[in-house]
């Protein structure tokens, strides 16, 4: 299939989907896409059992497609940017040490809990044979966080905002940090663990988190020069475009992290540059259209994931695996919230009932599923592909569908003994 067919077939399928969602289902997008992906996935495998052609079809649409390229390359940036475009830094700044410790200590503690449990359940309790560093590399594409889905939900259920900015904080700098870990295991593979010294690693994190941060501040500096000396939306919204897709081209070109760039940028684009660089008419449009960029785009990572999963030859023993991990994945999310603070008690002061929420609210999405689409042609690609799918399934569905009724009673019961307090 060539590209045109190929992207016309999807935007027929998300256009479809997403009428189906918002007419019948009415569920946030990023759970309503997922559930009619599911279904259609469903159908489609049944139908490829008495129809090969079927099958036969939609095989030739994910072998066109390099995963690595498209994802790692291009679409990655996208969403990165479209994410932390629509947050304002100022809101961040309350609460920019607890973020700051989620998204660098609380991701690497997540890596290396759920990548060593996840070996002792394929390796050695199911027999798998998958090799501890591709573990890591599971454990870090699972643990960065995606709360697209539950901040609608969290907003109509009226939490604190405190929760709900640490919650977006936290998601923008724990993709880039899942990005840089993910990458740098997957370059100590490429080069042999024999062959890694710990100043080659030093050296790689340094050159990858502070370039791309410099990268990222770079962009955004460059995108507020330019754009508060014109006042023209369609040529503004063309240079926030021309931003991300340079600025990740660069960055790939002079070896730092583009997806730390990507996230620096679009913070200093949604916060400074729109404040103080544009209309109220530019900066309408510029939210808009990186928002819809941000939909399409997951919306895109859920139609491929489906994809690939009807074209994996089923084994009861993924399914047993995704199970497994389930818990393994919330306890990872649970520990790297809860570690730390007895090291930072005055800065990281949360009862448990709001770690509860931080764990249940920290959606995997489509960060997740793109990292583990990018990962064909390593051994065992089709079972970390399953498993992946069935943890982001599990999460976008079971904890984005419940964490209301949870906020709700919590928050409602907390304000109940706040007033008896007081009556006392």
């Amino acid at each position: 299939m060539d590209l045109i067919n190929l992207l016309t077939l999807l935007t027929v399928l998300m256009a479809s989907f997403a009428f189906v969602n918002i007419r019948y289902l009415k569920l946030p997008e990023t759970i309503g896409l997922m559930i009619v992906s599911i279904f259609v996935s469903f159908v489609v495998i049944v139908i490829g059992h008495f129809e090969q052609g079927v099958y036969d079809y939609v095989k030739n649409i994910v072998d066109d497609i390099d995963f690595s390229k498209v994802l790692f390359d291009f679409m990655l940036s996208f969403l990165l940017f479209a994410g932390s475009s629509h947050t304002d830094f100022s809101t961040l700044k309350e609460n920019r040490f607890q973020i700051l410790m989620l998204a660098t200590v609380g991701v690497v503690i997540s890596t290396i809990f759920i990548g060593s449990l996840a070996y002792l359940v394929f390796s050695q309790m199911m027999g798998l044979g998958i090799d501890y560093m591709y573990c890591l590399i599971f454990g870090a594409l699972i643990s960065p966080t995606d709360p697209i889905a539950v901040l609608g939900i969290l907003a109509r259920a009226n939490v604190p905002k405190k929760i709900e900015i640490t919650i977006v904080g936290e998601s923008l700098f724990n993709d880039g940090v899942g990005v840089v870990i993910f990458v740098l295991l997957l370059n100590i593979i490429h080069v042999g663990i024999e062959k890694i010294e710990a100043s080659d690693v030093a050296w790689l994190v340094i050159r990858e988190v502070i370039g791309g941060l410099a990268l990222g501040f770079l962009l955004g500096w460059i995108t507020y020069e330019l754009l508060r000396r014109i006042d023209h939306y369609q040529t503004e919204v063309m240079i926030t475009l021309a931003v991300v897709m340079g600025g990740y081209l660069l960055a790939r070109k002079l070896h730092v992290s583009g997806p730390l760039a990507m996230v620096v940028a679009g913070l200093f684009t949604g916060s400074i540059v729109k404040k103080e660089a544009m209309s109220q008419t530019t900066r309408d449009y510029v939210h808009k259209f990186w928002e819809m960029i941000d939909v399409l785009l997951n919306a895109v990572l859920f139609l491929i994931m489906g994809f690939e999963i009807i074209i994996i030859q089923f084994d009861w023993h993924y399914l047993y695996a995704s199970v497994m991990v389930i818990p393994i994945m919330l306890l990872g999310r649970y520990l790297a919230i809860t570690l730390p603070k007895p090291f930072f008690r005055r800065r990281l002061n949360t009862d448990i009932r709001t770690d509860f929420v931080l764990t249940w609210g920290g959606l995997r999405g489509g960060i997740s599923i793109a990292m583990a689409l990018s990962l064909a042609g390593i051994p065992n690609y089709q079972f970390i592909v399953f498993v992946t799918y069935a943890l982001v399934m599990f999460s976008i569905i079971g904890q984005g569908l419940t964490i209301e009724r949870f906020v709700r009673k919590y928050f409602a019961e907390k304000k109940q003994i706040s007033i008896e307090q007081q009556e006392l």
